[in-house]
C-alpha cells in the first residue's frame, strides 16, 4: 500500500479543483479522498486481516460522506456533476 505521490495529488486537484494549488476546494478534496479509498480497498482485497487499515478506510468513507453532504447543501448542481464524474452511487 503506497500513498499518493505529490504529482498525482497535484493532478487530482488540477482536474477537480481547478488548480493544482487549490487544495481547499471541496471537489478536489472529495476526489482526493476517493482516490485514497480506492487504493486502500485494493490493499484490503489482498490483505483481508489488516483491521487497522480497515478502520482507516471507514474513517475516510465517513470523511467523504461529510464533504459530499456539505457540497450537496452548498452547490447541488456541482454535487451531481462531481458524483457523476467520479462514478459514485447516489
Amino acid at each position: 500500500m503506497s500513498y499518493l505521490s505529490t504529482e498525482r495529488k497535484a493532478e487530482i486537484f488540477a482536474q477537480y479543483g481547478g488548480d493544482a494549488k487549490n487544495t481547499g476546494s471541496i471537489e478536489g478534496q472529495v476526489a482526493y479522498v476517493t482516490e485514497r479509498i480506492q487504493g486502500i480497498s485494493k490493499h484490503l482485497q489482498a490483505n483481508k486481516k489488516d483491521f487497522s487499515t480497515q478502520r482507516g478506510l471507514m474513517k475516510l468513507v465517513g470523511q467523504r460522506k461529510s464533504l459530499l453532504a456539505y457540497l450537496q447543501r452548498k452547490d447541488l448542481a456541482g454535487y451531481r456533476a462531481l458524483i457523476e464524474k467520479l462514478g459514485l452511487r447516489k
